[in-house]
């Protein structure tokens, strides 16, 4: 017996057929990757609306992830994370405290002000994001010594300006 009859699933034409949630989050990432901006809130409440939690979620942090890698130098930031946080209905704290963080990197990387203990409270996520990208010199010091893990510490130390490990 196979596997897919195992479980009761039908097999056509000797291929399994693709998960339904699969083939929804891939139709999701297309769609917000070519949404118009005037309809992205509505489309992030849509795939927010999905009965799969945990996939909506995924779909939607790779589009702000996304969204805010090409935003979060410009004005256009505050407002459209302002926005993306109310699209998310403040039912999502995973994506609360990525859009938290994303402000918190732009801060950073504007020299605007931000507290040493904001980023080191934050997510592995942003501190790899911080070592591996900063051109802060203050961040990067502030990772090299008290960084979560020995990845982010090393990166960050490597990273630091006048560090050049060429022999």
């Amino acid at each position: 017996m196979r596997i897919d009859e195992a479980r009761g699933e039908p097999e056509e034409l000797g291929e399994p057929a693709e998960p339904a949630e699969h083939a929804r989050f891939a139709e999701y990432l297309d769609d917000l990757q070519q949404v118009a901006d005037a309809d992205e809130f509505a489309l992030v409440r849509t795939v927010l609306g999905d009965p799969d939690r945990a996939m909506a979620q995924s779909a939607v942090v790779r589009h702000v992830d996304r969204r805010a890698a090409d935003l979060h130098r410009h004005p256009a930031f505050v407002p459209w994370a302002e926005e993306m946080t109310a699209a998310t209905g403040g039912r999502h704290p995973f994506l609360t405290r990525r859009l938290e963080e994303w402000a918190l990197f732009r801060a950073m990387e504007l020299g605007r002000a931000w507290r040493p203990d904001a980023l080191l409270n934050s997510s592995d996520w942003l501190q790899r994001k911080a070592a591996e990208t900063s051109s802060n010199a203050t961040v990067l010091e502030l990772l090299a010594v008290h960084g979560r893990t020995k990845r982010i510490r090393a990166t960050a130390d490597g990273n630091r300006p006048g560090r050049d490990y060429r022999t």
